[in-house]
This record gives structure tokens, C-alpha cells and sequence, in this order.
């Protein structure tokens, strides 16, 4: 088993992952105006994403040790190439839609994201598992760098979008970039031995898996993903609009606004690569930490005025950005190593939580802008970090009563 060889295949799929979604945010307004659509059926077609997701990783979850990793990564793959060609395909209305399902180019585009959503949900199914697998004493860690290339893959996907929307490419074209890293990470994962996961290993039932799921600590994890996963993606996804909207001598438009998501990315790329040890070390206080500056980010963020300067900007969309950073793996993470006996299924469920929440967050956000401006919108998410703060504390707490912080073993007997 070639570790490195996976562990670089894993940061390519999930750099796909994050192109996709960078491009999503990129080609949004140049789609809806296409296709005659509002901003809240612009949120609804962009929404099968992350129900996918959800699906592809809770069902991934439960056939992984049948059909095995290298099987499920290849699929992935797969689904991102079919769902772009598919948008490509569809063809626009003549005027406005009365529902995003009453034309057959609109459909196609909601059929397109569901594979996108498919397509992440399979790469989170798989490399999370995989990571813990291959590095059982370095869980947390390890998962946290695999994750910098999700901003790693915004980057990438964002500045090159940003450089085809100045050379004035249709967003059509700009929406084949997912092709590129998604060929690459199937061919690579079709050379490449994957191991059993640890649960298979280490012969952990089917029913003890399940059982895991129950445990209170668990469920209290899977309720805070749903508020976590709508502080960091909810408004990643509408960023290049929001941003153009609130500092137009900035960013003066939708597309433009990129920018601001490429700069936030950057900060989460750097901290994931060099702060993946520190997260290790304190997993619950970096939860603390990251609910306390995403609430303040996006509450400043949402009372930016036309007008404001440029510093004022930029501050609050990086405190923003070192808020959202560790949220995604350490809670991924933390699930691994409190519950290792879970397995996959477990780390599936609590990606599926962060999924769903950003596909109802998403639509959410877009109604909001349309009846408030996105100011409001990004006030409102805010109050979860408000929220989160209070109940990762109490979590600190409660370990810090009982000795402290402590992976589990997988070989430990749950009473």
C-alpha cells in the first residue's frame, strides 16, 4: 500500500470537490440570467449539490467495506464528468420559470448538481475513512491537511475563473474546469491498492457500528454539523454575489467577487497546512475558537455599506476566513476519534449533516437577499456561531470534568 500515493490521490479529489464548487459560485449569476431564473430558483438549482452529497455519503458509507474504497473513488469521478456535460446540454428557456421543474433545461441543471452533490459525497465517503485507516494515531491531523486542498481547490478553481471571466469566456466554458482534476484523481485511483477500513480491520461489527450512532455525545456532534456546515458553506456559496453587492468600488461584480472568496481560501489552505497539529492538540478548543470568529466575521461582514473602504473589507472577510477554517475537519475528526468503532458509517453521517445543512441554508440565503439585501442574509448565519460558541464550550467543559480531551481506542468497550 502506497500511503503518499493515496494520500496525494485523496488532496486531488477533494481539490475537485472545491473546484466545483468555487466554479458554482463563479457561473451562478451568468447561469441565472441564461436561464431567466431568480436568485432564490438560482439557490434551489444549486441545492441538489449538497443532497446529493448527502445521499452519495450515507449510502457510501454503508457499502464501503462491500464495494471497497478504490471502487467508490473512481465513481466519483465519474459523476463530476457525466454532471458537467449534462449542464452543458441544457437548454435555456425562452423567459422566466415559473419552477425550476417545469423546463427541461432547468431540470437538467438540477439533475447536473445532484451529480456534482453525488460525485463530493463519494470523495468525503471515502478519503475520510481512508485518512483514518492509514494514519490511526494521527486522525485529526491528518484529515485537517487532506482538507487544506478544499480551499486549495477554491483557489485554484477561483483565479482561474477569475482570469477566463476577463478574457470574457462564456460561463459554459468556465464550467469545464471541474474536468480537469476530476479525469486526473480517477486515473490515479484506478493505478492505486486500497487498504480495508479500520472497522474491518479490527472486526467491528455491523451492529456495533450502528450502535455508536445512538450514543448522546454523537447526536449532539451531528446537530452542531448542521449549524457549522451553514456558517462555512452557506455563505461560501454566495460569496462572489454577496461581496459584489457590498463593496462594489471593490468588487464591482458577482464574478469579480471571487476574489474575496480566492483570499479567504488562501487564509484556510495556509492555517489547514501548518495548523492541522494545533487542531490535533485541542480539537474542542479549536471548535471554540472557530464559532467565535465566524459569528463576529459575518455579523461585520453583513453591516458592510456601499462605500466602505477596502481595509475595513478585507479585515472582516479574513477574520471570517480564520473563523470558517477548522470547522469541516475538526468536526470530521473529532467523530473519528471519539467514535472510531462507528467506522465510516459515523464520518458519513456527520458529512451528510454538514451537506444537507448547507442545501436548505443555500435557497435560505438566497430569499433572504432577495427580501432584505445580503447583509441581512449573512447576519442571520451569523447567530449560529453565536450558538455554536456556547454549545462547544459546554462540551470543553464536560471533558475538561472528566480529565480531559482523549482519542478513544478502537478496541475500547463502550459501557
Amino acid at each position: 500500500m502506497k500511503a503518499r500515493a493515496l494520500f496525494i490521490t485523496s488532496c486531488i479529489s477533494l481539490a475537485t470537490c472545491a473546484v466545483s464548487f468555487a466554479v458554482r459560485g463563479d457561473v451562478a449569476g451568468a447561469m441565472g440570467t441564461a436561464f431567466h431564473l431568480t436568485n432564490e430558483q438560482v439557490g434551489l438549482v444549486l441545492s441538489p449539490a449538497f443532497y446529493g452529497f448527502a445521499l452519495a455519503i450515507i449510502v457510501g458509507g454503508l457499502v464501503i467495506d462491500t464495494v471497497g474504497m478504490r471502487t467508490l473513488h473512481g465513481l466519483s469521478g465519474a459523476s463530476f464528468i457525466v454532471g458537467v456535460l449534462l449542464i452543458m446540454l441544457a437548454p435555456t428557456p425562452g423567459g422566466p420559470v415559473a419552477s425550476v421543474f417545469d423546463h427541461n433545461g432547468t431540470m437538467l441543471l438540477y439533475l447536473g448538481f445532484f451529480l456534482f452533490g453525488i460525485g463530493h459525497g463519494l470523495v468525503e465517503c471515502v478519503i475520510n475513512p481512508l485518512l483514518a485507516s492509514i494514519y490511526p494515531t494521527e486522525k485529526t491531523k491528518r484529515i485537517v491537511a487532506v482538507h487544506a486542498w478544499w480551499p486549495g481547490g477554491m483557489i485554484l478553481g477561483g483565479l482561474t475563473t477569475l482570469a477566463l471571466g476577463a478574457a470574457a469566456a462564456s460561463w459554459q466554458l468556465r464550467l469545464c474546469l471541474i474536468l480537469i482534476p476530476a479525469v486526473t484523481f480517477v486515473a490515479m485511483s484506478l493505478r492505486l491498492h486500497y487498504p480495508q477500513t479500520e472497522r474491518v480491520v479490527s472486526n467491528v461489527s455491523t451492529s456495533d457500528m450502528w450502535k455508536e450512532a445512538a450514543r448522546p455525545l454523537f447526536i449532539l456532534l451531528f446537530v452542531c454539523m448542521w449549524m457549522t456546515a451553514a456558517v462555512e458553506l452557506g455563505p461560501d456559496q454566495w460569496f462572489p454575489t454577496v461581496m459584489g453587492a457590498l463593496v462594489p468600488q471593490l468588487s464591482p461584480s458577482a464574478g469579480s467577487g471571487v476574489a474575496f472568496l480566492v483570499y479567504t481560501a488562501g487564509l484556510m489552505f495556509v492555517l489547514r497546512v501548518w495548523g492541522g497539529a494545533l487542531a490535533h492538540k485541542s480539537p474542542l478548543g479549536t471548535l471554540i475558537f472557530s464559532a467565535v470568529f465566524s459569528a463576529i466575521g459575518l455579523y461585520w461582514l453583513g453591516s458592510l455599506q456601499p462605500g466602505t473602504s477596502a481595509v475595513v473589507a478585507i479585515t472582516a472577510a479574513t477574520v471570517f476566513g480564520i473563523g470558517k477554517t477548522f470547522f469541516w475537519p475538526t468536526m470530521v475528526g473529532v467523530t473519528a476519534e471519539l467514535f472510531p468503532r462507528g467506522g465510516a458509517l459515523l464520518m458519513s453521517i456527520i458529512g451528510a449533516a454538514g451537506m444537507t445543512s448547507a442545501a436548505v441554508v443555500t435557497p435560505l440565503m438566497g430569499q433572504r437577499m432577495d427580501a432584505l439585501g445580503p447583509g441581512a442574509a449573512l447576519q442571520s448565519v451569523a447567530m449560529l456561531g453565536v450558538i455554536l460558541t456556547v454549545i462547544f464550550t459546554g462540551v470543553w467543559l464536560y471533558f475538561r470534568a472528566r480529565g480531559g480531551y482523549k482519542a478513544v481506542p478502537i478496541s475500547a468497550v463502550v459501557e
